[in-house]
């Protein structure tokens, strides 16, 4: 895949991979909360630019807003602005570059969870004059969700401690079926994303569960992603200014069953490269061995 996307590049001759050969990518379920977004740009058999993403939000509708209720619209990146968060929250406008795979998965995000990312952007800017020119661990949190975030709908609380016990056989082996029936996974960090265009193991997010009736972790794509766009937005809203970064365990999202070759067999899950138990655990596997 790596080097089918260098070649596409080459041939493309700007750095980015040729659309089709994004296509191939897109049928991933990872990419499954951006489907409507994904569907539309497919008919157009390019990357679209700032123009073609304000056409897209206006076709998808409702097009997303700040938290001040200004239209978010995708321009094109220009000097002088001050800085990113502050300038989205001040103007609705979000620098988006041509051709930027980065920036795509960015754009597609404010289409399909709306809610979450005005509030992300808007508790930056309030953080922002907090800080006196040093950042906190709020932002911190902010950002980890908005490049690298994965919302989990779960109906299985004894799942999410397998998530916080990092114990990564048990959930995506032992427990799969469980987890399957308990579980859904939402990615919604576009940094993320763009990593998932060339999947790997060790491609992790930081987990923000959000307890879902059980009905609900099989709905349509669609549904779901309205629903934990709203509890997330909740989430986010209501935290505390000295919230940090744990509160939020990682989450090695190629584990889950069917999202990449090796699950299939469970020593995949011994890898600890990519699913690493917590240092307690490996002392009490070490110390069972000896």
């Amino acid at each position: 895949m790596a080097a089918r996307l260098s070649a596409a590049r080459d041939a493309a001759g700007c750095g980015a991979p040729a659309w089709r050969d994004l296509e191939a990518s897109f049928r991933h379920p990872i990419f499954d909360p951006l489907r409507p977004a994904l569907t539309a740009l497919a008919a157009e058999r390019d990357w679209p630019d700032a123009q073609g993403l304000n056409a897209l939000g206006a076709k998808l509708g409702p097009a997303p807003h700040n938290a001040l209720g200004m239209p978010i619209r995708f321009v094109a990146p220009h000097a002088g602005v001050p800085g990113y968060e502050r300038h989205v929250y001040e103007t609705g406008c979000v620098a988006t570059r041509p051709r930027n795979l980065h920036d795509l998965f960015n754009a597609l995000v404010w289409l399909s969870f709306p809610r979450l990312k005005a509030v992300l952007n808007a508790r930056h800017a309030a953080e922002i004059p907090r800080e006196g020119g040093r950042r906190g661990p709020l932002r911190d949190l902010l950002t980890l969700v908005d490049e690298g975030g994965a919302l989990v709908a779960c109906a299985d609380a004894g799942l999410e401690e397998l998530v916080r016990a990092q114990r990564w056989k048990a959930l995506f082996w032992d427990q799969r079926e469980r987890a399957a029936r308990g579980m859904r996974i939402v990615v919604v960090g576009h940094a993320v994303l763009e990593k998932a265009i060339a999947p790997w193991p060790g491609i992790t997010c930081k987990a923000l569960f959000i307890e879902v009736e059980r009905p609900l972790v099989a709905a349509p794509g669609a549904e779901l992603a309205a629903r934990l766009d709203e509890r997330a937005a909740a989430w986010l809203a209501s935290l505390p200014h000295v919230a940090t970064p744990r509160l939020l365990p990682p989450l090695p999202v190629f584990g889950y069953a069917g999202w990449h070759p090796g699950s299939k067999e469970a020593s995949f899950y011994e890898d600890e490269r990519y699913f690493r138990a917590f240092r307690s655990e490996r002392a009490r596997t070490a110390a069972r061995g000896a």
